[in-house]
């Protein structure tokens, strides 16, 4: 069960991480996936609500990986 879990969470970070590029793209079209990790280097990003939600979403998902991972 655990190694589902892991795998579960494993796909719905990687799909998040998809969907902060899309929200991004929405904004700088050329963005990276390099770009969405540092999203203050574009103060277009810092200020889109959109795309802070989805990096919200993403951080949760990251937090409840750590937390497992520290049980």
């Amino acid at each position: 069960m655990e190694k589902r879990m892991e795998l579960l969470l494993n796909e719905m970070i990687e799909g998040q991480k998809r969907v902060l590029l899309k929200a991004a793209r929405q904004t700088l079209p050329r963005a990276t996936e390099d770009d969405i990790l540092q999203p203050y280097d574009f103060p277009e990003l810092e200020g889109h609500p959109g795309f802070r939600y989805e990096e919200g979403v993403l951080h949760g998902f990251q937090a409840m990986q750590a937390a497992l991972v520290a049980l």
